[in-house]
C-alpha cells in the first residue's frame, strides 16, 4: 500500500502544476495581447478617476489632439459643438494614422465626472459600463472586426443628456498599434473633447453660425474660407474625405471681428472627390463640403 501513496501524490501535484501553468498561460494571453481585439477593459480613456490603455500597454501616452480626428455629427449629418436636449448625435472617430491593428475607448462626462447622457453602439463599435467614483460609466469601443486598417472610422450613437448639464466632454484613448504579439511598442494617445451646454445665444450669434462658405480653387489648389466673427480668435481647420480621414489640419492664423477671407493653400495636390472642411473659430465647429476636380 506505501508504494501507491508517491504515484499519487505525484499524479496529483503534476496535474496541479500543469492546470496552475494553463491559468498563468491564458493570463499572460491577456495582458500581453498588444491590442485587446474584442475590445479594452471598461474605464481605460484616461477619464478623472480612471486608468489609460497604459494599464495593460507598456510605454507612455501622447497627445492626441491631432491623431485622435473627432466629430459629432446631428440628424443632417453636420458637426456640432453646442447638444441640443435629448437629442440623439452620431460619434465619429478617425485616426490621421492608419496601422495594420488599432483600438480605442470613449465615455463623455460632465463637469462633475458623471456620465454624461447614453450611448448606443455601432456598426463597428460595441458598448461595456464600469462603475467609476460611485456612479456608472458607459464606453464605446472598437470591436474585434472593426481593429485593423479596413475599418476608416469607427462610429457610435450618443443621445444627449435631458436637461442642461453644462458643457460635456468626451475622453479618447487610442492605440496605435505595431503588432508584434506583446504588450510593448504601442502607441496610446488621449484627448478630451468639449461639446458646450444648449446655446442661450441672441440672434447675433445665430446668424455668425449660419455664415461659413469654403470653396475649392483648383488655379491655386487650395480652399477659400469666407465667414464671420464675434471675436478675434484662433482659427483652426480640419479637412476629412469622405472616409473620415483627415487630410489637412492646421492653424491659419486669427480671425478678424465680422467678416473674413481666408486662403489656404495645400502642400500637395489631395485626388478628386468630396471633402468636409471643419473650421473651429470662438469655440464653435463650422463646416462646409467641397469638390476637388
Amino acid at each position: 500500500m506505501k508504494k501507491l501513496v508517491i504515484p499519487v501524490v505525484l499524479l496529483t501535484v503534476s496535474i496541479g502544476f500543469f492546470a496552475f501553468r494553463n491559468e498563468l498561460t491564458d493570463l499572460n494571453k491577456f495582458h500581453k495581447s498588444p491590442l485587446n481585439s474584442g475590445g479594452s477593459q471598461a474605464a481605460r480613456t484616461g477619464a478623472p478617476g480612471e486608468q489609460n490603455c497604459t494599464s495593460c500597454h507598456s510605454g507612455s501616452t501622447q497627445a492626441g489632439t491631432t491623431e485622435n480626428v473627432f466629430t459629432v455629427l446631428d440628424a443632417n449629418n453636420n458637426p456640432v459643438s453646442t447638444y441640443i436636449l435629448g437629442e440623439t448625435y452620431t460619434v465619429n472617430l478617425a485616426l490621421t494614422s492608419s496601422p495594420s491593428k488599432k483600438g480605442f475607448q470613449s465615455t463623455v462626462l460632465t463637469g462633475a465626472n458623471i456620465m454624461a447622457g447614453d450611448f448606443t453602439a455601432g456598426t463597428t463599435t460595441q458598448i461595456n459600463t464600469s462603475t467609476v467614483s460611485g456612479g456608472q460609466r458607459k464606453y464605446a469601443n472598437h470591436k474585434s472586426t472593426s481593429n485593423s486598417s479596413q475599418t476608416p472610422l469607427w462610429s457610435w450613437t450618443w443621445t444627449a443628456p435631458a436637461t442642461n448639464v453644462g458643457n460635456v466632454t468626451f475622453y479618447v484613448a487610442s492605440n496605435i498599434s505595431n503588432n508584434n504579439g506583446q504588450n510593448s511598442g504601442d502607441q496610446i494617445y488621449l484627448s478630451q473633447h468639449v461639446i458646450s451646454a444648449p446655446s442661450t445665444a441672441g440672434v447675433e450669434e445665430n446668424e455668425f453660425k449660419s455664415f461659413f462658405k469654403a470653396s475649392y480653387n483648383s488655379d491655386k489648389n487650395g480652399v477659400q474660407l469666407n465667414f464671420n466673427s464675434l471675436k478675434a480668435d484662433r482659427i483652426h481647420i480640419n479637412i476629412v474625405n469622405l472616409s473620415g480621414k483627415s487630410v489637412v489640419a492646421r492653424t491659419i492664423g486669427i480671425a478678424k471681428i465680422g467678416e473674413n477671407s481666408e486662403f489656404v493653400p495645400f502642400s500637395n495636390q489631395l485626388p478628386k472627390g468630396y471633402y468636409v472642411v471643419n473650421m473651429f473659430l470662438n469655440n464653435k465647429a463650422l463646416s462646409s463640403k467641397i469638390v476637388v476636380q
